[in-house]
């Protein structure tokens, strides 16, 4: 009877009813997905997702010798080396490459044909500095853009040609106007400034060994700090003065700067000639800008940066952002800084742990160069902006109280109070310096034959 009352009822069914029963069936054969999980292993996937991953981020409390070594045998028999819980038989379609394997085969080794530099950790070549003045508040030392190198040595200026390897003497003071205080070459890398203790500047033909002018009236005491700006030549003096000096006109002082009360040490004009930083025994540093210079009366510095806590000397601003400037601080303070100078922000400060002597930074790498002095002595090259530790060069016995840099960015001379210069090979070899110096005209000084 059963079996007859379903065959009735079977055949009662209407056509639509059939056709949407047919509908329903095939539809869910459609969307229903059966995994293949041949792959998987189940006790290893329990195994893992439970007490497996205790030993790593949550390790277990108290655990007895016994529960450890029946871990250890679990680990070895599940074979922990494997790290997939979740496995299926079916492997996923091979990705489309975007870059053919040639090409990024060729991509790869280009990018890493660049080798990681050697820096040598000894000097290159020393020489004999006898009656080198050891005085921080002094900038006794400049590499000019003609390959000459100048160092004043007491009374005389003289001048060491990297080219050629030979030396001259430029000038020798009276002992009533040294010792030389100060050396500055102008941007033709022919012209020299020459800064004294009686507070007078001479400007020097070094190509013709000539004194053209000199420049007085604008200090009452010596000139420590020089810098030029194109035909400006600014001078820091120790009476807190800063002076713009014009010298293609007679009356040579266009421009004052007051705003130090002790004496001017530090003085960087930046690489677009339109801000000037000055540091001082007064522990201050000021950033003034061309914009606000005025000759009727001293012009207003654009921020004044009271953070250091010692004489700012070390000054240098950054090749590759025009408004990042680093300063470095004297025995009590011992950091590098360094300052937004549009905002007048300080971005970060790191104590070296040593008086900062000198800072220069590498034109082809973004790392900084800074020279130190009790208790090691020692140069640090820097990696920027991290600030992590490259390299220490060591070798001079006292202070390194100056710091140049060669034209084509390369090699570093420095001078300390051990009576010794030094030149190193920290920021690589002139064959993979990628800026040559740039000449620069000489025509903003050939008023100087004609005026004294």
């Amino acid at each position: 009877m059963n079996s007859s009352a379903s065959s009735n009822k079977t055949k009662s069914r209407c056509p639509l009813q059939e056709q949407l029963l047919q509908r329903r069936n095939s539809r869910e054969n459609l969307d229903r997905f059966i995994p293949n999980r041949s792959a998987m292993d189940f006790d290893y996937a329990h195994y893992m997702l439970t007490d497996g991953k205790k030993g790593k981020e949550n390790p277990a409390v108290g655990s007895s010798p016994s529960r450890e070594a029946y871990r250890k045998q679990l680990a070895e028999t599940f074979n922990m080396n494997r790290t997939r819980i979740l496995a299926f038989k079916n492997k996923p379609p091979t990705p489309v490459e975007a870059i053919p394997n040639e090409f990024a085969s060729a991509a790869h080794q280009v990018k890493s044909a660049k080798p990681r530099r050697h820096i040598p950790q000894t000097s290159e070549r020393t020489l004999d500095a006898p009656d080198l003045v050891d005085d921080y508040y002094l900038n006794l030392l400049d590499w000019g853009s003609s390959n000459v190198l100048s160092i004043a040595l007491g009374h005389t200026v003289y001048l060491w040609d990297a080219s050629e390897g030979t030396t001259s003497e430029l000038v020798t003071v009276d002992e009533e106007n040294g010792p030389v205080t100060s050396v500055k070459w102008a941007p033709d890398g022919r012209h020299i400034a020459v800064g004294l203790n009686n507070s007078e500047v001479q400007l020097w033909d070094s190509t013709a060994n000539r004194l053209l002018r000199t420049l007085r009236g604008g200090h009452r005491s010596r000139v420590g700090a020089l810098d030029w700006n194109n035909h400006i030549l600014t001078t820091g003096g120790m009476d807190g003065q800063i002076i713009n000096n014009d010298v293609r006109v007679r009356a040579h002082i266009v421009e004052t700067y007051q705003g130090h009360h002790q004496e001017v040490c530090g003085l960087k004009w930046s690489a677009s000639g339109q801000q000037l930083a000055s540091g001082g025994n007064d522990n201050l540093l000021h950033i003034w800008d061309r914009s606000m210079a005025s000759s009727n009366a001293p012009t207003q510095w654009l921020h004044r940066l009271e953070e250091h806590t010692a004489a700012v000397k070390a000054l240098a601003w950054c090749p590759f952002q025009g408004n990042l400037l680093a300063s470095g601080g004297g025995g009590g303070d011992r950091c590098i800084k360094f300052w937004n100078t549009h905002t007048g922000a300080c971005l970060n400060s790191v104590d070296t742990g040593s008086q900062v002597c000198a800072l220069l930074w590498n034109k082809n790498e973004r790392e900084l160069l800074s020279s130190h002095g009790f208790t090691q002595n020692q140069l640090t090259l820097w990696k920027y902006p991290s600030m992590v530790k490259i390299a220490e060069l060591t070798g001079h016995t006292s202070r390194v109280l100056f710091m140049a840099q060669s034209p084509d960015g390369c090699t570093v001379a420095s001078a300390a109070g051990d009576e010794t210069l030094r030149f190193w090979n920290v920021f690589g070899t002139p064959e993979v310096a990628s800026k040559p110096a740039a000449k620069t005209s000489s025509e903003p000084f050939a008023h100087l034959n004609r005026i004294r």
